[in-house]
């Protein structure tokens, strides 16, 4: 995601474009970084690019990628610089006899050499915490730059990588012809399923082609929004048993009607649409270090829905927060929030949909380091259901034990259709929780104890009043 990179791949596309073997017309599909890289070479407006399919891809690398509300997400990194760079890198010795692929030109490169011809990904997003420092600020770019056909298909089960961005990258891509897919699955599978192939086929038919059998390519005649809704407990990696999930199309996102409506949470820990009349202040406690073996975390939970009721689309909670040291402990510094909404069916049981990998995961997440809690109001990407940090370093902001903090929380977009006696659940948390995976936040230095061991609370008064602004869909 360097610019380095950004600018290698403006000038293979507009190579490409000249040679004598091609139409002039360059189209760009892929999956995950494949999709990742496509909107940073589209906002450079290479010429011959005609349109491009970023399938589950990142478009904002500091927000959905490395630093989940400003807190390191280092296991993915980890583990992707593990498997598919330094185990990929160029110059590594017996390619070709372990059927890896050929070996390379110039004969293998000693680990000394291949080491220092690597950018660590591991030390550099450690390193750097902030939108500003030069390492995130070199990979930036206006999404409102991208011009050509766009479709940007998103996955509900990518709730720790990949959804928001291409959400986001629909959004604020300035494209004429732009569409938003959602699907479900794992992340390695629906790219190659026959109907989506044909999908990404007449796409890109019509676009590089002229060949639009679907209507791609006319203002209006297919549907800017295509869904697949969640009804059901179907289980989780099972694709065959995901195709019973039905699809809608919509002509915009967010959905033109959604009612974004308050749920507050009680001191009582439920969850409901009826403001709580607290009559003296009262706080909930949590040990501040969670962890996803020993979890920490308040849980607050809905009453049965008396009727089917879908939610589709982006969430925001408002928190009432403060901490306090351990007895003898040193002094906290900071706050990390740690959101999760989960489904409970009628039955009692809660549904696990399909993540990134085939592991169970709920339905949402949502992070934040409290110290990141300035919001850009003024920002144009700013919105009432979708709070806009900029996430600067001049943007850090003391967090004092017992002083309560409000903050609105950004959750990850999702979709559910809650079955009549079906409940929602709240969570708060201290650190990762089921779900998490591969995606956890759990490196000793971004989240130190000296900076965040002790009580984190939530408060509640007459003037502290906790709530998630849930998109609820009313039928057609």
């Amino acid at each position: 995601m360097s610019r380095g990179t950004s600018e290698a791949f403006f000038d293979v596309v507009e190579w490409a474009a000249e040679q004598s073997w091609s139409s002039g017309k360059v189209g760009l599909l892929g999956i995950s970084y494949y999709a990742g890289s496509q909107w940073r070479v589209a906002a450079r407006q290479p010429k011959g690019l005609a349109a491009i399919v970023p399938w589950e891809g990142m478009s904002d690398y500091y927000r959905d990628r490395c630093r989940h509300g400003g807190i390191f997400s280092n296991k993915f990194i980890n583990f992707w610089w593990n498997r598919q760079v330094v185990s990929n890198q160029y110059g590594l010795p017996g390619r070709a006899a372990r059927n890896w692929g050929p070996d390379c030109v110039d004969g293998d490169v000693s680990d000394e050499e291949r080491e220092k011809s690597r950018q660590d990904q591991n030390i550099d997003n450690l390193n750097n915490r902030y939108r500003d420092d030069e390492y995130y600020a070199s990979k930036e770019y206006d999404m409102g730059d991208i011009q050509v056909p766009l479709l940007s298909v998103a996955n509900w089960g990518g709730i720790l990588l990949h959804l928001r961005g291409n959400v986001e990258g629909y959004l604020q891509a300035g494209s004429e012809f732009k569409y938003l897919r959602v699907i479900t699955g794992r992340h390695d599978l629906p790219f190659y399923y026959n109907e989506e192939v044909e999908v990404q086929r007449s796409f890109l038919d019509a676009f590089l082609k002229g060949d639009d059998r679907v209507g791609w390519s006319v203002k209006g005649k297919v549907p800017a929004v295509d869904l697949v809704l969640r009804k059901g407990d179907v289980g989780f990696d099972n694709a065959a048993a995901e195709k019973v999930y039905e699809r809608r199309t919509e002509n915009e996102w967010p959905i033109a009607r959604t009612l974004y409506t308050k749920f507050y949470l009680t001191p009582e820990k439920s969850f409901t649409q009826v403001r709580p009349v607290v009559t003296r202040p009262q706080k909930l406690s949590y040990e501040a270090l969670g962890s996803l073996e020993d979890p920490k975390l308040l849980q607050f939970a809905t009453p049965p829905f008396e009727q089917e009721t879908e939610i589709t689309g982006h969430i925001v909670a408002h928190l009432n927060v403060s901490m306090s040291p351990h007895a003898n402990g040193s002094t906290p510094s900071d706050i990390d929030l740690f959101l999760t909404l989960r489904y409970i069916s009628p039955s009692g049981k809660e549904v696990n949909y399909t993540g990134t990998a085939g592991d169970p995961i709920p339905l949402a997440k949502g992070w934040l380091r409290v110290s990141m809690r300035k919001i850009n109001t003024s920002h144009p990407r700013h919105r009432e259901w979708l709070p806009h940090r900029d996430y600067f370093s001049t943007d850090v902001q003391p967090v004092i034990p017992g002083d309560v903090y409000p903050v609105d929380v950004e959750i990850w977009p999702t979709n559910v259709v809650i079955e009549k006696g079906g409940k929602i659940v709240f969570e708060v948390s201290g650190g990762d929780t089921q779900g998490s995976g591969i995606f956890q936040h759990n490196h000793p230095e971004d989240r130190s104890e000296k900076k965040l061991a002790g009580m984190n609370h939530v408060s509640f008064s007459e003037r502290y009043v906790n709530w998630v602004s849930l998109p609820i869909i009313p039928p057609r």
